[in-house]
């Protein structure tokens, strides 16, 4: 019997263990890639990061300008990689992509190109050409080689993405977008929830069964009429309609259900004890609500709050509908679906951009979990 629950034991233990990794390698790929050179993500997979490795490339010089007449033949000297490289040149050719196809030449060794060109490629990076005639067109003097580089990681894709493609700017765009639009339905439901499970009044039961009948609603229903009530709103007192109050007004109301279903249920779980104790004592239903209720809320609060960020944080259509297109209005997501239309071949890029719009959520969500399943259940099954 000890055998088979220690069996039992050791293989949940496993399987769970091998779920996390197996959902983690995804961002584990994405974080190691976005640090990785243009050239290395190109040709490897992100596994082999800490190793050295060996690409193929086609180099085009561009110092033809520098070219000196040496014994009667026309000389250029460059170098493939900066100096102090740890980079090594194994083999080059001509010509093409694939090097066995092209009349492979190993380092040192002299190699072919077009129009009488030769050239000789070291393993350090340098190489010369040579001509019988002035080089007059850089693609005439092109080569390919294959190099076996060191692991190479920088900075310049985050930098690139925050400076240049405009994400910097879509990040804080969605940081205004998501904050509010978490903590404003938060504020509504937690009073909401209090009243329907603590206070009597008629008409609560109807409430709460019309609370958990919108849960079901299709977010899609009711875009088009919201929308446009908020330009009819716009249009009578002359404000755009497509601004971050709307949006945070349509996040909310999209919020609201489901913040007020796990509330009401957790608070409804309370010691009802303590309730009566306060109101014995004089205490007010605010005071009830904000000084016991809300700190023992906590977990539930909690959890809805790594619900709607998440939400928020990940949404697309709701802010293509209520905030529009813009410097100032492009959220997160619709910069990187942008980028991803513009960008197809910069992986560099789209892996930064990637792993940039989910460290935030996970932040979040990592700063939360330990209140995120209690709350999450006890605002499931407690009931009254």
């Amino acid at each position: 019997m000890m055998g088979n629950s220690t069996f039992g034991r050791l293989a949940v233990h496993f399987t769970v263990l091998l779920l996390v990794i197996i959902w983690s390698l995804p961002t584990v790929g994405i974080l190691v890639s976005s640090f990785r050179d243009k050239a290395q993500i190109s040709s490897s997979g992100w596994w082999t990061a800490p190793f050295r490795s060996s690409r193929n490339a086609r180099h085009v010089p561009t110092n033809l300008t520098g070219q000196k007449l040496v014994d009667g033949k026309w000389v250029t000297e460059g170098r493939i990689f900066l100096e102090g490289s740890q980079s090594v040149v194994e083999s080059f050719a001509s010509t093409g992509k694939k090097l066995e196809s092209d009349g492979t030449s190993e380092a040192g060794e002299t190699a072919k190109l077009r129009k009488g060109i030769s050239v000789i490629v070291q393993s350090d990076g340098t190489y010369r050409l040579e001509s019988e005639t002035e080089i007059t067109r850089a693609r005439d003097a092109r080569f390919v080689y294959r190099a076996n580089e060191p692991p190479i990681f920088t900075l310049d894709n985050y930098k690139r993405v925050f400076t240049r493609d405009g994400i910097g700017q879509a990040f804080l765009n969605s940081a205004v977008v998501t904050i509010p639009a978490t903590f404003i339905p938060i504020l509504i439901a937690a009073f909401a929830a209090y009243a329907l499970a603590w206070m009597r009044y008629p008409g609560r039961a109807l409430i709460t069964a019309t609370i958990v009948g919108l849960l079901v609603v299709p977010l899609q229903l009711s875009l088009i009429p919201l929308l446009s009530l908020y330009n009819d709103i716009g249009n009578v007192f002359g404000i755009d309609a497509k601004s971050y109050w709307g949006i945070w007004m349509a996040h909310t109301g999209f919020g609201l259900p489901l913040a007020i279903y796990l509330l009401r249920n957790y608070m409804a779980g309370l010691p009802g004890e303590i309730m009566e104790s306060a109101r014995i004592d004089g205490a007010t239903h605010f005071q009830i609500f904000y000084k016991i209720v809300l700190p023992l809320s906590l977990p539930a609060l909690a959890s809805f709050a790594i619900f709607q960020f998440l939400w928020v944080w990940n949404d697309l259509l709701v802010a293509k509908v209520f905030l529009g297109d813009g410097e100032t209005k492009t959220v997160l997501t619709s910069a990187l679906k942008d980028l991803l239309g513009t960008r197809g071949g910069d992986w560099e890029i789209l892996a930064t951009s990637a792993f940039i719009t989910i460290i935030v959520p996970l932040t979040v969500f990592l700063s939360l979990q330990r209140y995120f399943v209690r709350g999450l259940l006890a605002g499931s099954v407690k009931g009254g």
